[in-house]
């Protein structure tokens, strides 16, 4: 029935985010964008201020800056630079629009599992936080969905040790350094009867050992690491493509007409608009996810961690994240990639964004690949440092805490970052598009489930709000 396995997962990869997952994502960011008033238009300011300033009472592990940033550094990774770039090239430029409407609506979800992460997680003897959607499944929608909570730990397990978390970041790592320092191939090495770059096979050790080294650490070694590391990485990235759009600036108008006419199919052939449009949705969607993880519900088993006794207030912060994640930094990958051309050259992954900054930037070309591989450096080792503890949490719960099974997965997960620069771009992703997806099916469930509480802890938190001002 298929030809190759790729054949097979891209199978699967159309089932899972088929119409019913868009419309669903898409639908749960309008429902509770509706129960909560807005909250991502008038209190996006409020939650900037709020992004910088701890409580000082609070309970939990981490501070809510801290959290912030652990959750930042899981979603701030090749999605914002290979993701942006597959997703354009697949779907056309029209995939920005339905990246920017996903985060739009995102930002309420991301804003409402957030509050229910803090709403209805436990603290134990030790001060051990135990939350995320697992949690507010359980305890919000009752021991009988208890089935749900075990489905989403599963998926997240396996998002984390086979996806998201290891082979798409590590494999992008590794794709930035040969396009650096081995652009044409000549340095190869022989494994297992295949040639790669000593370039990818130098790089892929290194990333091994420094993960092996830091997940061991816990959530707060890695989060005091990420209070620093995120800021300083995002904006740097932020400038080099300001940088591209302020060279090319007369070129924007013109890549923002095209990025709407794509979005609605307007540049396909007669017949094919429709087609081109769902396309254009898919990409757009599941990469704007990838990238946010908006839905996914991976930034609640961060965000449960933080010091606050407002579990609203936890969520505004949040949402900042999907804000400047896909809304900033995805939308200046996106914008480079279109005025450049780059998305209409044949290239793939992270060669896409390479070509952007070669062409857009004015310096050598040299330099322009270094800045670019830097910044996925970062932004990948980050996410693969950030879904470890994702994953952990989730097999905590499936496990009960069982320590001995904690200790296997973190030799699995160094295992798993280790073979990931040797699989293929295109499986790697799919792969972690199929994960993604099933992760966010009983997360949006429960979110629907549970979107009367989101609506009445933020009214009662916002009067809160009021009194004070």
């Amino acid at each position: 029935m298929f030809a190759s396995f790729n054949d097979f997962i891209v199978y699967i990869d159309d089932l899972v985010w088929g119409l019913p997952l868009i419309i669903l994502v898409i639908g749960v960011g309008i429902l509770l964008t509706t129960r909560t008033r807005l909250v991502q238009i008038f209190y996006l300011p409020k939650a900037l201020k709020f992004m910088v300033k701890n409580e000082g009472d609070g309970k939990g592990e981490v501070t809510s800056f801290k959290a912030l940033c652990t959750a930042m550094s899981a979603t701030i990774g090749t999605g914002n630079i290979v993701g942006v770039a597959t997703a354009v090239v697949a779907g056309g430029p029209g995939a920005l629009f339905w990246m920017w409407l996903a985060a739009f609506f995102g930002m309420a979800t991301k804003y409402a599992e957030c509050l229910l992460a803090v709403k209805f997680r436990k603290i134990d003897a030790n001060g051990h936080v135990l939350g995320g959607p697992f949690y507010y499944i359980e305890n919000g929608m009752g021991k009988n969905w208890k089935w749900l909570a075990k489905l989403f730990a599963l998926f997240g397990t396996l998002a984390g040790l086979l996806g998201i978390g290891t082979f798409t970041q590590v494999n992008g790592i590794t794709s930035a350094a040969r396009n650096f320092f081995d652009a044409n191939n000549e340095h190869l090495i022989t494994i297992l009867g295949r040639e790669y770059s000593i370039s990818v096979v130098i790089t892929g050790l290194i990333i091994t050992i420094l993960v092996g080294l830091i997940i061991i650490g816990g959530l707060k070694r890695i989060a005091t690491v990420y209070s620093i590391v995120v800021p300083f990485m995002a904006i740097v990235y932020v400038v080099v493509c300001l940088l591209v759009l302020i060279i090319n600036y007369e070129k924007i108008p013109a890549a923002v007409v095209e990025i709407l006419a794509s979005a609605f199919g307007l540049r396909a052939a007669a017949g094919g608009a429709l087609g081109a449009m769902i396309v254009a949705m898919q990409k757009g969607v599941a990469r704007g996810i990838f990238s946010n993880e908006a839905g996914l519900g991976s930034a609640p088993i961060a965000a449960a961690a933080a010091q606050t006794n407002e579990p609203a207030r936890q969520g505004l912060v949040n949402m900042t994240g999907t804000f400047i994640d896909t809304i900033i930094i995805c939308t200046m990958t996106g914008l480079s990639i279109v005025i450049t051309g780059a998305w209409n050259t044949g290239l793939q992954g992270v060669d896409v964004t390479n070509k952007a900054f070669q062409s857009g930037l004015p310096f050598a070309p040299e330099l322009s690949s270094f800045l670019l591989m830097m910044c996925l450096m970062f932004f990948a080792f980050t996410t693969i440092i950030g879904w470890s503890y994702y994953s952990e949490r989730c097999l905590e719960y499936l496990t009960n805490g069982n320590q001995r099974s904690t200790q296997a997965f973190r030799w699995l997960y160094i295992l798993a970052v280790f073979i990931g620069p040797y699989m293929t771009v295109s499986a790697v992703w799919t792969i972690s598009d199929i994960f993604n997806g099933l992760m966010a099916f009983p997360n949006l469930i429960a979110l629907i489930a549970l979107s009367g509480v989101v609506a009445k802890e933020t009214r009662e938190y916002l009067a809160r709000l009021k009194k004070l001002v």
